[in-house]
């Protein structure tokens, strides 16, 4: 697998809460918890799908969690290409 990643994980990995820059992080303030919404993803589909083996390998990433991971990117697929389509017909 080509890892061309430039993160510099151990650097990641040794930050603490204390550590973290929030500073261009707005406050969770009233305001926001009036707008969030509570969202409990559906039962899971169970399905079989045939990867390519690199492919299979990018997402297994460093702790093998790979199918949340594809669970994810699937859906933020969906969501771009959903919005996608109803800027389209808006704007016809």
């Amino acid at each position: 697998m080509n890892n061309s990643s430039e993160t510099n994980w151990a650097m990641i990995d040794a930050l603490t809460d204390e550590t973290i820059d929030r500073s261009e992080m707005p406050p969770l303030d009233e305001r926001f918890f009036e707008r969030a919404t509570w969202r409990m993803p559906a039962a899971y589909v169970p399905v079989t799908v045939h990867i390519d083996p690199d492919l299979l390998a990018w997402f297994e990433g460093r702790d093998g969690l790979y199918e949340p991971r594809m669970l994810a990117a699937l859906r933020l697929y969906a969501k771009v290409h959903q919005d996608i389509a109803r800027q389209t017909t808006l704007a016809t």
